[in-house]
């Protein structure tokens, strides 16, 4: 074994306590700043990350250029030492840190082989977004909205977009030439000035400079891997981040409720999609959310903060939530006036699912119910208002909405029966 093989093992063997130590000072920091702005939490996360990186680096600098001999050896006893104590915590007996360190070589090249392959499948997505953004669809009504916006925003350099099908939502990409991919079921799905809002949170993003910071973190990834510190603190990154650029983007159009609204359509868009394959995490869109709208004081204009809190409810339950009906069904008696309209549980419901005949044979459709609510919040009956022109999809609808749960509408302050209607959007991707 060369010494530079076992400089670099005992750097990795090193890290695994070095990771903890950082991600344990970095979790009390974290929760202690849990009120804070997320620039401050961001902050902490980044410089974590950035410890992770630098603390093994300089053992590793100093490893190199350390005479060989009594300091690789008094180095070596440091690791078997470290070895034995995380060992004897975990319960393993004492021979493992001695067969780790006669399999040192081993480890390295295991080591390395990852991060080939890790390496490979970065390059791969950075090829498929360049890839996208060159053939992507143009659209010169919206490639104008999104110059006059970056010009709003302060962001000198030119910002293209390009419309990209297989996305499913919206993603920057580029530094020098920053590039907005948009999902076409977005261009023809969303009302444009929700979509305005979601490009302006993508451009808060190349304000900030987000993409050098992501490519950072990657590359920290890729060479940590084996450490679940690493990415619990990538992820609190990307997580504080998105609210970050959610301030920026509500701040220049003063209206975060809308952007509120949009980020609540298009987790109704993905979750009325059935994937075939797992996606990339987007980030927590109930979160973003909910941090959009708590500044907005209680007392102001409550009747749109419920609707739009309606709205991110029944998208946290999977549960698309298009409209809702206060009127009861045709032949009934004229409902009250409600004081407060229905709202769903989220935490009760879950994801209608697909019919295995109905999935094979790649049925798609969209399903209107109407369901009546008791006092006590939960389902007495559903209709289908409109079906999707398919039984099974129809049927399994209905099942998934009789599993929630509901906050009952009330007059005069008194729980009451109420109808609703809701919408489930059916669609297969590939």
């Amino acid at each position: 074994m060369t010494a530079a093989t076992e400089a670099v093992g005992w750097t990795l063997v090193h890290f695994v306590w070095q990771g903890a130590l950082i991600g344990a000072a970095a979790a009390l920091l974290l929760v202690m700043l849990r009120r804070a702005p997320a620039t401050q939490r961001y902050l902490v996360a980044c410089l974590a990350l950035l410890m992770c990186a630098a603390w093994p680096a300089a053992g590793l600098v100093l490893r190199l250029t350390a005479p060989a001999g009594p300091a690789l050896a008094a180095d070596s006893a440091s690791g078997a030492a470290s070895l034995s104590a995380l060992a004897a915590l975990a319960g393993f007996g004492a021979g493992w840190p001695g067969m780790l360190r006669a399999h040192l070589g081993g480890v390295v090249a295991f080591w390395l082989a990852c991060i080939v392959l890790l390496c490979a499948r970065s390059v791969l997505g950075l090829l498929w977004i360049g890839r996208a953004a060159r053939r992507g669809d143009s659209d010169a009504v919206w490639q104008a909205r999104l110059s006059a916006m970056a010009e709003r925003f302060g962001i000198a350099r030119p910002v293209r977009l390009r419309i990209v099908n297989t996305l499913a939502s919206p993603m920057t990409a580029g530094w020098w030439r920053p590039v907005v991919l948009v999902p076409g079921t977005l261009i023809t799905g969303m009302p444009p000035d929700l979509l305005e809002a979601l490009l302006a949170h993508e451009l808060a993003h190349v304000r900030r400079h987000d993409y050098l910071v992501n490519l950072l973190q990657n590359l920290i990834e890729i060479l940590l891997f084996y450490h679940p510190v690493v990415w619990w603190l990538s992820r609190r990154v990307r997580s504080e981040r998105e609210l970050i650029a959610d301030d920026l983007a509500s701040s220049q159009s003063g209206e975060p409720r809308r952007l509120a609204l949009a980020l609540s359509e298009l987790e109704k868009l993905q979750f009325s999609n059935h994937h075939l394959a797992l996606g990339a995490d987007g980030g927590d869109l109930m979160k973003r959310i909910k941090h959009l709208l708590q500044p907005q004081p209680a007392a102001s204009n409550w009747k749109a903060v419920i609707g739009v809190l309606a709205l991110a409810a029944a998208c946290g339950a999977n549960v698309a939530n298009a409209h809702i009906d206060a009127d009861a069904p045709p032949h009934a008696a004229p409902a009250p006036k409600l004081e407060d309209r229905a709202m769903v549980d989220f935490k009760s419901c879950s994801k209608p699912a697909w019919s295995k005949p109905d999935l094979e044979a790649g049925h798609t459709g969209t399903v209107v119910l109407g369901f009546l609510i008791s006092a006590e919040g939960e389902v007495l009956q559903s209709t289908v208002k409109k079906s999707s022109g398919y039984p099974g999809l129809d049927k399994a609808a209905e099942s998934g909405i009789s599993k929630c749960r509901f906050k009952p509408a009330k007059v005069n302050g008194k729980p009451v029966e109420s109808w609703m209607q809701m919408m489930y959007v059916w669609q297969l991707h590939n």
